[in-house]
């Protein structure tokens, strides 16, 4: 039965995918595009697009009508767009749908009938009617679906902002609409806050209240699910409550998105829920997605942004549009599709939910990678060669790096710090030049289409991808000279992306190089779009955007549910970006201790008691010796021993401590006694394999300070941790929570449950419990650390504030002295 399932599942995903490329050669018809400006200024040749491909199943060419039309153009001196009129794309995506469907229909009769259920699944034999109902709806002729959809594109009725003139935004400040949010959350989380730590409302002062911020990691369904589970146990305690933004990579991208519906009621139980209904099917499984796009109103919702983008011909409809098609078929659609609301298909629509401060301000992430010489690879030509992508490299790998630029998208803009420059986010999909739209009249970029953008980590470059396999190929002997050839290339391959990542019309367009800042990169001052894709590329962790100016974030809570937990260490990453950005007070020195020191610490446990006969033996002479303190010690009346009650992480620094400190024989054999017991040594195997624990804290410092100067924190010394945290001069607090085994939840562990895996999309039930329950119960081991450490915060904030008040009335009443003493003189 299992294989069966495989096989079908298997299948569908081939037939998904070959639907998929379908719509992504249509990507390929392009105009003639300029290559991107050389350093000498010269504005490059000319280079022609693909003006015909094969049509699947029929081995014929197919002329391009977006080369024909572009050349005209360009001969007659008009000005050429860069995917061709508002019909091409639409005319190749219907031309090429028709040929799958006729490829499908003319491979499936070739198969003997009766082997068919063994060759293929039942449902394949359905596809073509399927295709062909599709096929109608999408057909631009009068009462389709299609033409239905694009009278309404432009409605001022269904989409209000095609009314909206938009423009850019230069500065490095907030946006108005943020700041007017932070002045009334501010009120909601004071309240909150009282109720948390349980003072009353009235010694709370508004100017005293931490400012929260949580960031989820990429991952995938894994980091939404376990996601739901830490933001569930957040609401339960009522600390969500104190939170002013949320901020995410991949995953954590869609979980907020579902919060900020009408699908998720902004109750992550009730998300969890929804998530039991729906990811249970792989997002793949053409019967699932087909239906969703035939029947009355999941058609409509799911296809209105297809239908935009492709007639309005801005940007490609490529392998990512499709990605985001499908998960939001599973994710934005409800169990009860007639309960479907369009405002969940805006992401500006979100605004409505948070302006009035009740909720906090989600930050969805992705980054544009910038290689020199290039750009973003194909934002300016789809067809640049790889040996002239290699040429333009070779130039410029001498000084140049490539890098990964930064976005950030919330109800109220789209933003880059690179570029100190924004749009209102119900602007994106409309092109742009010198600061202003071309034209109005488009509607806001669909939500499904950025989904695709926020998780399209399949975008990642070619060093990523062998970063993955890499663990195989070093495991084999003979594959150590492919491996060493691969590393000396990974600056090559670092720059190469297998897919090309999605794309949104370039907002800076032809805006003056001055009114920008020096980090925008000089490739956008002229291209027509930008790339995009999942911000797991460069960090799995969205704590940029948190340290941004203005947001005045004072306690940042991170769950960590990526794959690579300790060995990609992306709350370490964080600490380069901050000193680039010259971020005041973010800790230093964070992250999982590097493998050396980690190794030296297995290798002195070692060293103690190098196996359990050593340990027997060292036991019965012990016993011997000192009976008495042998049977207190295995009673576990040790006065070392820690209470079960205290997080796993609070005594690692301890025990190495101790660990070196025992000079004597006698305090080796009380050590080794420890050991023997059951459950000392399964905390001791965890704590070698995730020293950190469930919950660390770092406490930034505001002094000025070189980073390979200052001394490690110690997330887990909490006489230290709260001393560091009341110093006036305390900066940023991280608390990072990690996703790993915990003991009551025996059945997963992230690093060998395969359902955990990044690319599985379909899940359980009672895998999406147990994922839920895992992350609640690492939660609950570092509650009381958090809760201290917010207390702390906000006592250390108010101890600034009285004493700046103690000052300014001692200078007031210095003023009143001298004032009246003058007019003393003066009578």
């Amino acid at each position: 039965m299992y294989e069966y399932t495989a096989t079908k599942i298997s299948i569908g995903v081939v037939i998904t995918a070959g639907v998929a490329a379908v719509l992504y050669h249509t990507s390929t018809q392009k105009t003639i595009h300029p290559n991107p400006p050389t350093k000498h200024g010269d504005t490059g040749h000319q280079v022609r697009g693909v003006d015909s491909i094969s049509a699947p199943g029929t081995g014929s060419a197919v002329k391009s009508p977006v080369g024909e039309k572009s050349t005209n153009a360009k001969k007659s001196g008009s000005p050429t767009k860069s995917y061709g009129d508002d019909d091409s794309q639409w005319q190749s995506f219907a031309r090429y749908v028709a040929s799958a469907k006729d490829s499908i229909a003319a491979a499936i009769p070739s198969v003997e009938v009766p082997d068919i259920p063994k060759v293929l699944p039942q449902w394949s034999i359905g596809l073509p009617e399927w295709i062909t109902e599709l096929q109608k709806e999408l057909h631009m002729e009068p009462g389709s679906l299609a033409d239905e959809i694009w009278k309404e594109t432009r409605n001022p009725e269904v989409n209000p902002e095609v009314s909206w003139d938009a423009k850019v935004r230069i500065g490095a400040d907030l946006c108005e609409e943020e700041k007017m949010f932070l002045q009334r959350r501010r009120e909601f989380t004071r309240r909150a806050l009282a109720k948390y730590l349980n003072v009353p409302e009235s010694e709370i002062h508004e100017d005293d209240v931490p400012t929260i911020a949580t960031t989820g990691s990429g991952g995938g369904l894994r980091a939404m699910v376990a996601g739901a589970g830490y933001y569930h146990s957040l609401e339960e305690t009522g600390l969500f409550d104190c939170v002013t933004y949320t901020a995410g990579v991949s995953g954590s991208c869609w979980l907020q998105c579902l919060y900020n519906s009408s699908v998720g009621k902004q109750d992550f139980s009730h998300i969890i829920s929804h998530l039991k209904q729906r990811i249970g099917i792989h997002i793949a499984y053409p019967p699932a997605a087909l239906n969703l796009l035939e029947r009355t109103p999941t058609n409509k919702y799911l296809l209105r942004g297809v239908v935009e983008k492709l007639k309005l011909g801005h940007s490609p409809y490529g392998l990512v549009d499709v990605y985001g098609l499908l998960l939001a078929s599973r994710l934005l659609v409800p169990s009860d599709s007639q309960s479907l609301q369009t405002t969940d298909l805006k992401l500006s629509q979100q605004r409505h939910i948070i302006s009035d401060g009740s909720h906090p301000l989600p930050i969805y992430t992705a980054v544009r990678h910038e290689i020199p010489g290039i750009g973003a690879e194909n934002e300016e030509n789809s067809d640049i060669s790889q040996a002239e992508k290699q040429d333009a490299i070779g130039e410029n790998e001498k000084t140049d790096t490539s890098w990964f630029q930064w976005f950030e998208i919330t109800p109220y803009e789209v933003y880059s710090e690179d570029m100190e420059a924004g749009i209102p986010t119900w602007g994106l999909g409309r092109r742009y030049s010198k600061g202003e739209n071309v034209e109005k009249a488009i509607p806001e970029l669909s939500l499904p289409l950025l989904f695709g953008i926020f998780g399209s980590a399949f975008c990642a470059t070619l060093s990523h991808y062998y970063a993955e396999i890499r663990p195989f190929v070093t495991s084999v002997s003979w594959l150590a000279t492919l491996d060493e050839m691969v590393l000396q290339r990974t600056e090559t391959l670092s720059t190469v992306h297998p897919f090309d990542p999605a794309t949104v019309p370039n907002y800076i367009k032809d805006i003056s190089p001055e009114k920008l800042p020096k980090t925008c990169p000089e490739s956008l001052h002229h291209s027509e779009d930008i790339q995009l894709m999942d911000a797991g590329m460069s960090n799995n962790l969205a704590c940029y955007p948190l340290m941004r100016k203005g947001r005045n974030v004072d306690i940042v809570i991170a769950f960590d549910s990526s794959a690579d937990i300790q060995t990609a260490n992306w709350i370490k990453l964080t600490e380069g970006y901050a000193t680039q950005r010259k971020i005041v007070g973010w800790p230093v020195r964070m992250g999982w201790p590097p493998i050396e020191e980690a190794q030296a610490v297995r290798e002195l446990e070692e060293a103690q008691a190098e196996n359990t006969e050593e340990a027997e033996k060292k036991l019965e002479d012990a016993m011997k010796a000192n009976g008495d303190a042998v049977n207190g010690d295995k009673n576990g009346e040790d006065e070392d021993q820690r209470s079960p009650s205290t997080p796993l992480s609070d005594s690692v620094a301890n025990e190495n401590d101790q660990a070196k400190e025992e000079k004597n024989e006698d305090k080796k054999e009380v050590r080794v006694l420890r050991l023997l017991d059951k459950e000392e040594v399964s905390k001791k195997e965890f704590l070698k394999k995730y020293p950190l624990g469930s919950c660390s804290i770092w406490v930034g410092n505001k002094a000025e300070r070189k980073t390979d100067e200052e001394p490690p924190p110690t997330p887990n010394d909490t006489s230290e941790e709260d001393w560091k945290l009341m110093r006036p001069d305390a900066g940023i607090v991280v608390a990072y929570l990690p996703l790993i085994p915990h003991p009551s939840v025996p059945s997963v562990d992230p690093a060998t449950s395969p359902f955990l895996s990044t690319w599985n999309f379909e899940w359980t039930p009672e895998q999406i419990d147990a994922t839920v329950s895992l992350a609640k119960e690492n939660f609950k081991d570092g509650e009381e650390k958090l809760k201290r450490t917010v207390r702390a915060v906000w006592m250390r904030k108010r101890e600034e504030r009285l004493r700046r008040e103690k000052m300014v009335k001692g200078r007031e009443k210095e003023m009143r002295e001298m004032g009246w003493k003058r007019g003393d003189v003066f009578s």
